[in-house]
């Protein structure tokens, strides 16, 4: 059985389990507790050797730059387009309004979110072992993208070094697909847990706005990213929603776009056709910058904060959401809580009461849910239109049905 179908059977009956258990569902969670960790027990080598391998495997330090400029460029640009689509489903449905809600006491403050100065102070790292001890993604690409440009202009010498980080990549990969045997279990553990924790009773009140949101998380991926795919990169879309399965699975259910990373990565490669240099530098690239979910989860839960509190907003509200929101997913991506930290820049910059934090932090791990799978989603179709248009995507792989093999049972 696929790895897909068994993670698929993994949620349904984890959710079973937590709706008929109860609050006594946290007993099952250290089984999701164990399967995060080992997914984050790859993280930091995985990126790290993935990176620096996809580096030197270009060989030309041009062609790195030509592919991180189209990768950045594809991000912003769909991140914008999701924001865009979560504005419109807010006005459409009007999640909140009728609710009348009163403002209350945010019962924790979000964690204040970077300057841009700062964020490009804290780009470079000042002490590489730091970083990877700390688990600090960008300052891990940083470090790995100068290395591996290094690598490359060293010529010969470097050779030793290259094959040695090509074997830890290798190994990591080997890693991974030992991990994902676990994926099912853990999944159970997850699900069963977030069942029990947020039963019915507490969702029918803000049912409609995690409605909303899922329905613009589907359009984002099914229409949006297959109809970029289609027109653009003259790719059938349905091979694209085929391949991407297990890792929208695994995000779906562990709201983590980098502990998904290593799933992906090799989804990207095994299953959709693109090649190891471009799958190594643009998906940990996505992972840190790519905020499409969450982008479009604040613009409807901005429409649904100022429609609770019978706030009208202007068109040029809604200009500045959608700007606000599309440049600050770069300076916020790497900061724990991320979309409640660039949901209170929004309402801070449009003026709308940050007390409507606490009415979101309820459901935000619902919500979570869906916009990390989004994020997912989006760095493997920017990942798959790069290889494209750099003729680094295999078309056989990519038209080919993924089979049990592919996918690891």
């Amino acid at each position: 059985m696929p790895l897909w179908q068994k993670i698929l059977i993994g949620m349904v009956l984890g959710a079973i389990a937590g709706s008929i258990m109860g609050p006594n569902a946290e007993m099952l969670k250290p089984l999701g507790t164990l399967f995060l960790n080992a997914i984050r027990m790859l993280i930091v080598p995985l990126v790290f050797c993935s990176l620096v391998v996809g580096v030197t495997s270009m060989q030309d330090t041009r062609k790195m730059g030509r592919i991180g400029v189209k990768s950045l460029v594809l991000y912003m640009g769909t991140t914008a387009v999701a924001i865009t689509i979560g504005l419109g489903l807010g006005i459409l449905f009007a999640p909140g309004a009728g609710l009348e809600m009163t403002a209350p006491a945010v019962a924790q403050a979000a964690k204040e979110a970077p300057t841009l100065v700062e964020t490009l102070l804290n780009m470079i790292p000042t002490n590489p072992i730091g970083a990877l001890a700390a688990g600090n993604i960008l300052q891990i690409i940083i470090f790995a993208l100068g290395l591996g440009i290094a690598l490359t202009l060293s010529g010969d010498i470097a050779k030793p070094a290259i094959a040695v980080f090509e074997s830890l990549a290798e190994a990591m990969y080997t890693l991974t697909g030992l991990v994902m045997k676990l994926a099912p279990y853990g999944v159970f553990g997850l699900m069963a847990w977030v069942a029990g924790t947020y039963g019915l009773e507490i969702l029918l009140p803000l049912i409609k706005v995690i409605t909303v949101v899922y329905i613009g998380c589907i359009l984002h991926v099914v229409v949006f990213y297959s109809g970029l795919l289609s027109v653009v990169g003259r790719l059938n879309p349905i091979n694209y929603l085929k391949g991407i399965v297990s890792p929208a699975a695994v995000a779906f259910t562990t709201t983590s776009s980098a502990g998904t990373l290593p799933v992906s990565i090799k989804a990207a490669q095994e299953e959709l056709g693109v090649s190891k240099g471009i799958s190594s530098f643009v998906l940990p690239m996505g992972a840190t910058i790519n905020m499409d979910g969450t982008a479009l989860y604040q613009g409807v839960c901005a429409l649904f904060i100022a429609q609770a509190f019978g706030i009208d907003l202007e068109m040029s509200d809604y200009i500045v959401i959608i700007a606000t929101s599309t440049l600050a997913s770069i300076g916020t991506a790497g900061v724990p809580g991320a979309g409640i930290i660039m949901l209170s820049l929004v309402l801070t910059t449009v003026g709308l009461p940050i007390e409507g934090l606490a009415i979101i932090a309820g459901i935000d791990r619902i919500l979570d849910m869906a916009r990390t799978t989004v994020n997912v989603c989006g760095d493997l179709m920017v990942s798959t239109l790069v290889a494209k248009s750099e003729n680094e995507l295999d078309q056989e792989i990519y038209s080919a049905l993924p089979t049990a093999n592919q996918i690891n049972t």
